[in-house]
C-alpha cells in the first residue's frame, strides 16, 4: 500500500528588492508547524502543493528562481488582496 504524501509548505520573505527569498521550508510535522506559525502571525496560508514543492526545493535564504517568479507573484497577490479586503472590513 502506498504511503500517503505528506505535506510540504515554504515561506517567503520579501524585503522590497530582489526576488523573494525562501526562510522556512519542510514537510510533514515541520509543514505543519509553518503553518501554525503563519496564521498565529496573521499571515495567510494559501494552498497550493505545486508550487509549495517547488519552493520547499530550495536553499533557505536563496531567492526564488526566474522560472518561479509568475506564480509566486500570483500567491502574493491572492495575499495582498486578503489583506486589503480584511481592512476594509
Amino acid at each position: 500500500m502506498p504511503t500517503p504524501e505528506k505535506k510540504r509548505a515554504a515561506a517567503l520573505r520579501y524585503e522590497g528588492t530582489g526576488a523573494p527569498k525562501v526562510v522556512a521550508a519542510g514537510r510533514g510535522l515541520i509543514a505543519e508547524k509553518i503553518m501554525a506559525a503563519a496564521k498565529e502571525a496573521g499571515v495567510p496560508v494559501r494552498e497550493d502543493a505545486a508550487l509549495a514543492e517547488a519552493l520547499a526545493g530550495l536553499e533557505l535564504g536563496r531567492e526564488v528562481p526566474e522560472e518561479l517568479w509568475v506564480a509566486v507573484a500570483e500567491a502574493l497577490a491572492w495575499a495582498y488582496r486578503l489583506d486589503v479586503k480584511s481592512r476594509d472590513s
